[in-house]
């Protein structure tokens, strides 16, 4: 096709949210939101999707009635971010074909938007995910690290089906691939992983290779471990602990992982302990100026009721260890891959309002595929060229960060 006079900016957006469906790299694994009651007035940053959780119970034994309150729990996807890409084009392009046009102007447009997308994804995933499997510093290169990064999944009640996914570094890729090779019986498998590099599916898991992924700094502890300090059990979101020395700065790191003596992860619909201690997010920094202090960790601790999640509260004198902390790993900086079941994610879009007084704008909506994606252009007279923007609203939670697990390496 030599030319398309009809080329409008209809057209031009209808492809611009044809790529973004096809290229986006993590947010093709997730849950997708697209909230259409912002479509009548147009949505802003700031606006809000509430996405309800399913209500937890305990289970009572015996003829007599014991009733327990219903804990309603809702998650706030905030869409905070606003993207966009800004470009011009001349008269004479909009005689181009979409194909020819697509590849000049809105592939590339497209690809930085999908990788600001893709890169906040991963960003998030750090802050909010306290399961880890793995060894800081060494690049997995065998199964068994997928297998234990699946197996906090299964200990969480993870959904055992088709929606789950490893996303790896391409160091990872390499050398899982090249360590797994031999392991494969399907042929097709084997011959995508000569073919194109890549393992495809394995363990249960999809596999992605995404450059976005994103590494930890772990905080300054110089191999030393802290203990609880409290003369009672303690539950919750902040832990008081000492034996971290005195004038050390950033001594824990928003992102690190800790456990505490005695302090054992339970499945979370039959609250029987998994054997192992509870992984918990570090969620603020922490510096030591004295004898104690305090580490601020999610999920809080709960010891009893429908949303228990341990065997026990933090004692006394409980030993508190942190991950990637030996001394040959401090303030190591280890890349997070990770393993997640579909739902452990969330990316909202919702419709940003078409602006007048323009040229023209269009908007595309993907109800199903959970995007939404503005295009407006203007014409500029004086040097015959076409401004133009492309906008896209949007923002990541994890609902459920316990179905997902971080593989540092």
């Amino acid at each position: 096709m030599a030319g398309n006079s009809l080329l409008n900016i209809s057209m031009i957006t209808k492809e611009s949210a044809r790529i973004l469906k096809n290229n986006l790299g993590l947010a093709k694994h997730v849950n997708r939101q697209y909230d259409e009651n912002f479509a009548v007035s147009g949505a802003k940053i700031g606006s809000v999707i509430n996405i309800r959780k399913p209500v937890r119970y305990t289970v009572t034994t015996g003829q007599a009635l014991s009733l327990q309150d219903i804990a309603d729990q809702s998650v706030a996807l905030t869409l905070n971010t606003q993207a966009h890409v800004d470009f011009q084009f001349s008269s004479k392009d909009m005689e181009l074909s979409v194909d020819e046009f697509g590849g000049r102007y809105l592939q590339p447009a497209v690809n930085a938007l999908c990788n600001k997308i893709d890169l906040d994804g991963h960003t998030m995933i750090n802050t909010n995910v306290s399961n880890f499997v793995g060894v800081p510093g060494t690049t997995p290169a065998t199964l068994l690290v997928a297998l234990q990064a699946r197996q906090k999944l299964m200990e969480n009640a993870c959904p055992v089906d088709d929606n789950l996914t490893l996303c790896v570094t391409p160091s990872a890729e390499a050398a899982m691939v090249d360590g797994l090779k031999a392991l494969f019986q399907d042929s097709g498998s084997l011959s995508e992983q000569y073919s194109k590099g890549y393992m495809g599916k394995a363990a249960g898991f999809k596999w992605v290779m995404d450059q976005n992924v994103q590494s930890h700094t772990v905080g300054n502890l110089a191999g030393t471990v802290g203990l609880a300090n409290s003369a009672t059990v303690q539950t919750g979101a902040s832990i008081v602990c000492d034996a971290f020395g005195s004038g050390i700065t950033n001594v824990l790191l928003p992102g690190d992982i800790v456990t505490f003596g005695s302090v054992y992860a339970v499945n979370p619909v039959s609250f029987q302990s998994t054997g192992a201690l509870k992984q918990f997010l570090v969620t603020a920094a922490m510096s030591s100026s004295g004898v104690t202090g305090t580490i601020a960790i999610s999920p809080a601790i709960v010891t009893s009721g429908p949303y228990q999640n341990v065997t026990a509260g933090v004692a006394d004198e409980a030993a508190v260890l942190v991950f990637g902390a030996a001394a040959t790993y401090t303030n190591a900086v280890t890349p997070n891959n990770i393993a997640f079941h579909k739902d452990a994610f969330v990316l909202g879009m919702a419709d940003l309002p078409l602006p007048g007084g323009t040229d023209m704008a269009a908007r595309v909506s993907d109800k199903e595929a959970g995007i939404s994606i503005r295009v407006v252009r203007a014409y500029d007279i004086v040097n015959d060229i076409w401004p133009c923007r492309m906008d896209i609203l949007y923002g990541w939670q994890a609902v459920y960060p316990e179905l997902a697990c971080r593989i540092q390496g």
